[in-house]
């Protein structure tokens, strides 16, 4: 078994799809017209078969007091992995992503948080064994 799917539920489709492609880098896989909404999914360019990220409209009446929730506590809705924290940081600040929480290191994991401009907190985190690798 593996995740083949997940979702981030977000306030306005088509910035969402502006926002993780054009700043996170995040590739379009899947957009399907659904009524009033899409069927969006994004992929990693590392990973293009890999898990889709949904773009899920946040329309459904208990997602937006959850999102709401989740911010006002702090509390990421999911974290992307990077392979530099430090480095990802300072790419996006330099495109103007605000992040809520700077680089922080965490044992052997250095984490930072930012807010994807749609209702939500992203965790980035980065692994780094005691070698340095």
């Amino acid at each position: 078994m593996k995740v083949n799917l997940s979702s981030v539920y977000v306030d306005d489709q088509e910035k969402a799809l502006r926002f993780y492609t054009e700043v996170l880098g995040f590739v379009k896989r899947s957009d399907i017209p659904l009524g009033a909404d899409r069927w969006l999914t994004v992929v990693s360019p590392e990973e293009p078969d890999g898990t889709e990220l949904v773009l899920e409209p946040d329309s459904h009446p208990a997602v937006r007091p959850y999102k709401e929730a989740l911010v006002a506590d702090g509390i990421p809705l999911t974290s992307f992995a990077v392979d530099d924290v430090r480095e990802e940081f300072a790419r996006l600040s330099e495109l103007g992503v605000r992040f809520v929480q700077e680089p922080v290191e965490m044992g052997e994991i250095t984490v930072a948080v930012l807010d994807d401009t749609c209702g939500n907190l992203i965790q980035i985190a980065s692994h780094q064994t005691q070698d340095g690798a």
